[in-house]
């Protein structure tokens, strides 16, 4: 008998206080029309002071457990993703664990930047159809306006923060995940990084002075691989399958930038009106993306129990990965 990653139930935290695209326009040099633009986003949620990636992450994962009448207590695996962990360690995923008083699970992060939800979904999987967990709570937290310089206009305009969770068991109805394909290309590493912070460049007066504890990119170059990676993702995760875009009832790709996502759906060849996007509320969340996007889905009835669900992301690394969810 076949067992798949069966998703029970979701939950997402996004902080309440909005940073819109005229608020910027009064903090550096930048207009509404150039970020529309550019990358489709009109606003982006802001994590006040002392609210970390493990604080939105608690309150995604408690709606989660809520929503499946489940305990904190019967959680076996809590894995987190995120490029904005609390601390170098102990793990966001073992802050999280101790809010939660979770205090039977196995609790790590995934380092993957804005494909780190893909990754933990595929990880999930193994580990359970090994038997080594019954259930997981997959996590996405970002607060990545704490790490984002409001003076680089190309960098600042799209970051915002949220979280979104999801827990997963096994079943065997035919629905759940089917596939998926994870990538990653090293010599890609500088295009999207944060310099400063670790063991290479480690706090310094000339770090903190040149900004390099921000997150730094190179767009233009990212684009072009970012589109590359997804397309990959996409056609390899549905070969998988025995499927063609044709059979795509919904695409939910990373919502990184409005450009990309249009590129990638032209080179697949999927209608507009199968694509999930929100980028225009959120800007781009990183690994808290995916999540966020399929939990909206799901609470407005897009989705339902013979639906083909392709999910794609690409992020920092640079990684990239695509699942395909059924139900």
């Amino acid at each position: 008998m076949a067992y798949y990653l069966k998703i029970v139930s979701t939950g997402i935290a996004v902080p309440e206080k909005i940073l819109s695209n005229q608020d910027l326009e009064k903090m550096v040099d930048t207009s509404d029309e150039w970020i529309m633009t550019r990358t489709g986003i009109r606003e982006r949620r802001i994590s006040p002071p002392g609210v970390a990636s493990s604080d939105l992450g608690t309150e995604a994962a408690l709606e989660t457990l809520k929503s499946a009448g489940m305990s904190p207590q019967d959680v076996e695996l809590i894995m987190v993703a995120t490029a904005s962990s609390d601390y170098l360690f102990p793990s966001t995923a073992c802050v999280i664990q101790k809010n939660l008083q979770a205090v039977r699970a196995t609790a790590f992060d995934i380092s993957a930047a804005c494909s780190g939800f893909l990754y933990g979904m595929t990880v999930a999987e193994s580990l359970m159809l090994a038997g080594h967990y019954s259930n997981a709570l997959i996590i996405g937290a970002e607060t990545l306006t704490k790490i984002t310089d409001y003076k680089d206009r190309s960098t600042c305009v799209i970051f915002g923060d949220g979280a979104g969770a999801m827990l997963v068991t096994l079943g065997n109805d035919k629905s759940g995940l089917f596939s998926s394909h994870l990538g990653s290309d090293g010599k890609f590493a500088d295009l999207l990084n944060l310099p400063a912070g670790g063991s290479r460049l480690p706090a310094t007066f000339e770090t903190i002075k040149e900004h390099q504890h921000y997150i730094k990119m190179e767009g233009n170059e990212l684009f072009k691989v970012a589109v590359r990676a997804m397309e990959e993702a996409a056609h390899l995760t549905l070969k998988k399958a025995g499927l063609t875009t044709a059979d795509v009832d919904l695409l939910i790709p990373h919502q990184a930038n409005m450009r990309i996502i249009n590129s990638l759906v032209k080179r697949l060849g999927i209608s507009q009106d199968r694509v999930y996007i929100n980028i225009d509320r959120y800007g781009n969340t990183s690994a808290a993306s995916i999540p966020i996007a399929y939990h909206e889905a799901r609470t407005q009835g897009l989705l339902n129990k013979d639906s083909n669900i392709l999910m794609v992301a690409f992020g920092g690394g640079i990684t990239w990965g695509g699942v395909l969810v059924r139900g």
